[in-house]
């Protein structure tokens, strides 16, 4: 698949240790689901101001996974992040005033539990926010599903269990991977984190039906 506008997914999240793993669960049910997922971390440019790389990957995607989950105070400054929030509106706003590209854009929005969210961004209760539980297991289900509304109608996506399953074995195979690549499995770039899941995913296909049978759709 080569990678364009339609198929391209923003990750806005916390790239902090302890979200990592549901940072890398996202990534990979993207990937599985036939979408591309893109990040503020592919790109490591210091001459480029971060807001702008931000709003250059926003431009290039339609869609895009939102977790607004991350309210902890700071250990160091002991107080809260809102690089997410803010990267929620950037994108909010170019879905509201961009040009008729961009109002086709389309987001799920994450966090740990239903309803939180009305506590600290009450004016986002319109929208559909919906609950991971800081469970990778979560994350996949809600990713996939968000994803499954904008596939192809022919295409037939696996569950979410099954994709949280097969992330399972690809954990488990990720470290052989990064072993015989010299890499750190525990400090990978973004980049590399997406190679070494596109070339699990090739190694192990899953075997779908390639459209709908006929009938089930009626």
């Amino acid at each position: 698949m080569t990678r364009t506008y339609e198929n391209s997914v923003f990750i806005n999240c916390p790239f902090d240790p302890a979200y990592r793993p549901l940072l890398e669960a996202a990534a990979f049910a993207t990937y599985e689901c036939g979408f591309f997922p893109r990040a503020s971390l592919e790109v490591d440019d210091s001459s480029q101001v971060r807001i702008e790389k931000i709003t250059t990957i926003i431009r290039e995607c339609r869609l895009a996974i939102h977790d607004i989950s991350r309210t902890e105070l700071d250990a160091a400054t002991q107080l809260p992040r809102f690089n997410m929030p803010l990267e929620l509106g950037i994108f909010l706003g170019a879905k509201s005033f961009g040009a008729k590209l961009h109002r086709r854009k389309a987001a799920i929005v994450l966090d740990t539990e239903p309803y939180r969210y009305q506590k600290f961004i009450s004016d986002i209760a319109g929208q559909d926010i919906r609950s991971h539980g800081s469970q990778t297991t979560g994350v996949i289900r809600q990713v996939r599903d968000f994803l499954a509304t904008h596939c192809d109608p022919e295409i037939v996506l696996p569950g979410g269990d099954k994709i949280a399953e097969r992330y399972a074995a690809f954990q488990e195979g990720a470290r052989l991977t990064c072993s015989k690549f010299h890499l750190d499995a525990d400090h990978l770039t973004f980049r590399d984190l997406t190679m070494v899941i596109v070339g699990w995913l090739r190694r192990h296909p899953l075997s779908m039906p390639a459209a709908i049978p006929a009938g089930v759709a009626a």
